[in-house]
């Protein structure tokens, strides 16, 4: 039987409201060690934010991380998959769309992400980005 994405996935993942300040967005990633967060309106899934879209989204054009919402910041065009999709369309989303991470949703609540580390831990855990991501985080 194939593998489903609840397998895999990281379950209860971070996320914030739209109307959250970037600073606040930069300090749940140090603080919990994480390069991307979901953006909801209530239980709905509006975005994700990464590391990267923060400073190229705002540090690079000048903002100021206090006064600029994530939702400006957010990836809105969002490709997801369901806990009961098969990982082998994880992965065929992830190559086909250049993706990292892909939101878990139940309708539109997000309920997990699957990023790459995890296919690598899970698939090919003996390649050096399988080992890579199943070291323990810097500090």
């Amino acid at each position: 039987m194939a593998q489903k994405v609840r397998e895999i996935m990281t379950s209860a993942p971070v996320a914030v409201g739209t109307r959250t300040a970037v600073s606040e967005v930069a300090h749940r990633m140090r603080d919990e060690n994480i390069g991307a967060v979901l953006v909801a309106e209530g239980d709905e899934l509006r975005g994700l934010v990464t590391d990267r879209d923060l400073v190229v989204r705002v540090l690079a054009e000048d903002k100021n991380p206090a006064d600029t919402t994530v939702q400006s910041a957010c990836s809105p065009e969002l490709v997801t998959v369901t806990p009961d999709d098969e990982v082998g369309r994880a992965v065929q989303l992830m190559r086909e769309h250049s993706l990292r991470r892909l939101p878990v949703v139940e309708g539109r609540t997000p309920v997990g992400i699957v990023a790459l580390g995890d296919l690598a831990i899970e698939r090919d855990p003996e390649s050096a980005l399988g080992d890579i991501s199943a070291a323990a985080p810097n500090q």
